[in-house]
C-alpha cells in the first residue's frame, strides 16, 4: 500500500507561548514512531512573537496579512493541502490542547477507507480524555449536537472539536468552500447532508497551555444562537 502523504494544519493566532512546544512535540513523535506527519502553521495575523518564533526555528508556515479567524486560517491550510496533493489533512490546534499520539487513531478510518472525515471526540469515552471543558460549554455542545441530529439524523457528540482529519475528497471540498464562522459544526453538518461518511474517535485533550481561547465567555449566548441558526440553514439547504 502506498504510504499516505499527511499534513497537519495548525492555525495559530498569538501563540508565542505554545507553538514551539507543539511543533517540537510533533517532531519528537515523528522520530520516535518512524512516521512523517508534515506540519504547516497558519499564522493568522498574529501581533505577538509567533512569526518570529516560526522563522527562527524554521517551522513551515504561511502568514496571513490580516486576522481571518479560525475558518479563514484553516481553509488556507486546506488550499495548501489540495494544491500539494496531500492524501490526508489534519486540523491540529496550536495551543497544546491536542495530543499528537491520537493522530494515528483519527486517520485510521480514513486509511482503511471506512470514513471520509473523522472527528477526535472528548465525549465518546470520557475515560480517555480527562479534560472535558466547562459545564456551560458542555451544555452548549449538547444543544448543538441535538440540532445537528435533528437536521441530519446523525449523532455527533463533540461538535466543536478542532481535532479533525479529512481525506482527499474533503480536502478538495474545504479548499473550495469553508465557512469563516462556526466552521466545525457547520462543516460537519454540510458533510453529513452531502452523504459523506463521518466518524468520531475518542481522543484525549488537554487544557490550553497559555493564551486565550477564541470563544470568550461574553460571546457564548451570541455564539450559541448563531451557530444553531447556521446549522438549521444548512439543514434546509438542498445539496446535489
Amino acid at each position: 500500500m502506498k504510504k499516505k502523504k499527511i499534513l497537519m494544519i495548525i492555525p495559530a493566532y498569538n501563540e508565542e507561548k505554545n507553538i514551539l512546544s507543539v511543533y517540537h512535540t510533533i517532531k519528537k513523535y515523528n522520530k520516535e514512531h518512524n512516521v512523517n506527519y508534515e506540519v504547516l502553521v497558519i499564522n493568522d495575523g498574529s501581533t505577538d512573537q509567533t512569526e518570529s518564533i516560526l522563522k527562527e526555528h524554521q517551522i513551515p508556515y504561511i502568514t496571513l496579512v490580516h486576522n481571518l479567524g479560525i475558518g479563514g486560517a484553516v481553509q488556507t491550510g486546506y488550499k495548501y493541502a489540495y494544491e500539494h496533493q496531500y492524501d490526508i489533512a489534519i486540523q491540529f490546534d496550536g495551543d497544546g490542547q491536542h495530543d499528537v499520539a491520537f493522530v494515528k487513531d483519527i486517520i485510521k478510518p480514513i486509511v482503511e477507507e471506512k470514513a471520509d472525515f473523522v472527528i477526535g471526540s472528548r465525549f465518546i469515552d470520557k475515560k480517555v480524555s480527562k479534560f472535558q471543558s466547562t459545564k456551560a460549554r458542555q451544555l452548549g455542545i449538547r444543544m448543538i449536537s441535538a440540532t445537528m441530529h435533528l437536521v441530519t439524523g446523525a449523532k455527533i457528540y463533540d461538535t466543536t472539536s478542532g481535532f479533525r482529519a479529512a481525506n482527499v475528497s474533503i480536502i478538495k471540498e474545504f479548499a473550495k468552500n469553508y465557512p469563516l464562522e462556526y466552521p466545525e459544526p457547520v462543516t460537519t453538518t454540510e458533510l453529513l447532508k452531502k452523504g459523506y461518511q463521518v466518524a468520531e474517535i475518542p481522543v484525549s485533550m488537554n487544557e490550553r497551555i497559555g493564551g486565550v481561547s477564541s470563544i470568550r465567555s461574553w460571546k457564548n449566548a451570541y455564539y450559541m444562537i448563531n451557530v444553531l441558526l447556521s446549522i438549521i440553514m444548512v439543514g434546509v439547504r438542498r445539496y446535489k
